[in-house]
């Protein structure tokens, strides 16, 4: 997502009242939007507050224009901060003024308060750390699905036990997707030779 508006087309200000009624018992990890090139910032100041979060970013080579080149920590998902707290945790810091709103699930039906709120698995998370820890290549996040195809599993390599979607092929590499929900999917290409069908 390379602008604002992809991330935040995908959210609404949590409706008056909607606390409530999408309130989720014991800590799960919600989305959280803010500022962009705060994320860090903003994970900072949810640690020093005792709070657990979490900012997707890779480590990449930047080449500057002189040549000069540099390992930098690239944010994966702009304006994102995860944030894992319970319901009542939540209340407290959508109050906080770095905190804009939380995203919600626009796949869910919509009640009278509004959409519910988007709610991230344990296992989503684990895997999105995996991607962007042990991959040396970068990963994109893009918003829309893509045509789900032959579901496979990466057999070697530093992504070994990696499983997803092959979203396009060549002579030698196949496209394999991971979902995202709520953002789409991540996205990384991978020689065929290392993958292995699951199911089709």
């Amino acid at each position: 997502m390379s602008e604002n508006k992809d991330i935040t087309d995908c959210v609404a200000t949590v409706p008056k009242g909607v606390d409530g009624a999408v309130g989720v018992p014991g800590a799960k990890w919600f989305i959280a939007i803010v500022n962009n090139r705060s994320e860090k910032a903003s994970a900072e100041k949810l640690a020093k507050m005792g709070f657990e979060s979490y900012v997707p970013t890779q480590t990449v080579v930047k080449i500057w224009r002189n040549g000069r080149k540099a390992k930098i920590d690239r944010v994966a998902i702009p304006t994102v901060v995860f944030i894992r707290c319970s319901e009542e945790q939540r209340k407290e810091i959508v109050a906080l003024p770095f905190i804009f709103r939380f995203m919600v699930n626009k796949a869910a039906p919509a009640t009278p308060l509004g959409k519910p709120l988007a709610v991230v698995s344990d296992d989503e998370i684990s895997r999105l750390k995996f991607m962007l820890g042990q991959s040396d290549i970068p990963v994109t996040i893009t918003e829309r699905p893509y045509e789900i195809g032959d579901r496979v599993r990466v057999i070697r390599g530093s992504l070994a036990g990696l499983e997803g979607d092959v979203c396009g092929t060549d002579s030698a590499k196949s496209d394999v997707i991971v979902t995202l929900e709520h953002f789409g999917c991540a996205k990384l290409q991978i020689n065929t030779v290392n993958l292995e069908i699951i199911t089709r």
